[in-house]
């Protein structure tokens, strides 16, 4: 009683599931990261911005070829925050 049909299904869910995880990883990952750079009094703008670079790295290492996606969704959350919490302009 092998459907291939369910088969397909079951993969395609296991595949939403595992994206889904992905996704949720990667908010945290840049929530984190927007606490510490906020928060911290002690942090650099150099430590903040090489905390920045490492978490698109990490973004584009679970998602590639997202950059588009990233360059929309979390950079100019990371560069408002930057500008805000360092003054730059």
């Amino acid at each position: 009683m092998n459907n291939p049909e369910r088969a397909e299904q079951d993969g395609s869910g296991r595949e939403r599931e595992e994206e889904g995880r992905k996704i949720r990883r990667l908010q945290v990952m840049i929530s984190m990261v927007m606490s510490v750079i906020s928060q911290d009094p002690d942090l650099t703008v150099e430590e903040a911005s090489e905390m920045a670079a490492n978490a698109k790295r990490a973004a584009l290492a679970m998602f590639p070829d997202k950059e588009f996606a990233y360059d929309i969704l979390y950079k100019p959350r990371l560069q408002r925050l930057m500008n805000e919490r360092f003054r730059l302009q």
